[in-house]
């Protein structure tokens, strides 16, 4: 009779835990109103846009802090790599990668950039199997990062300690860009040098 209920009661805890499981997997691919769906109307693809300081009424995106200016840029890498550049803050400056699903899969932040302004390039891995061997640099030159989807969020958000330096924060946000890598122009052809006149 014990060993009975001891199975009925593994079962059950086994059951439970792949019902959660599978909650947690498939609910972010269900959900209708996620956080890229909610931006689609405010946000223009590969553009950065600033977000409204959260109220206790409203709110575009969770857990927004008011002590922090935000923006989103949602990209879309189906016409090629993304160049993110960010100012750095006073105080501090992150940057946080989504994909589609709202799936963290990358952060950094001023401190970590180790400069005055975080620049990377955001392709996905077969973006990023294209690049030219002559054309790979080192990470501490040129920051790679590989998107698992094409489309995704990304969030940029500065702090500002005391109410007096929003506005610096604000700043920061205000010089983010995210766009399309355009190709570099070719060279000018050489002009034609003109002939000597023979002489006479």
């Amino acid at each position: 009779m014990i060993i009975r209920w001891l199975l009925l009661i593994l079962g059950g805890v086994l059951l439970g835990g792949i019902v959660h499981l599978a909650t947690v997997i498939l609910l972010p691919r269900t959900a209708t109103q996620d956080a890229y769906a909610r931006l689609t109307p405010i946000a223009p693809v590969n553009t950065v846009v600033a977000l409204p300081a959260p109220t206790p009424e409203k709110a575009i995106m969770p857990f927004m802090d008011p002590a922090f200016a935000s923006a989103v840029c949602r990209y879309d890498l189906s016409q090629g790599p993304l160049k993110l550049r960010v100012p750095v803050s006073p105080a501090y400056t992150s940057v946080s990668f989504y994909t589609r699903n709202d799936v963290a899969y990358y952060a950094i932040n001023d401190r970590a950039a180790g400069r005055r302004v975080i620049e990377l390039d955001l392709m996905t891995t077969a973006q990023h199997d294209q690049v030219p061997e002559d054309e790979e640099i080192t990470a501490a030159d040129r920051l790679i990062v590989e998107s698992p989807t094409v489309t995704g969020v990304i969030a940029i958000r500065a702090m500002a300690p005391e109410p007096g330096l929003m506005r610096a924060a604000q700043a920061a946000i205000a010089g983010a860009r995210c766009g399309t890598a355009q190709p570099e122009p070719p060279p000018p052809a050489p002009q034609p040098q003109p002939q000597p006149r023979p002489r006479r």
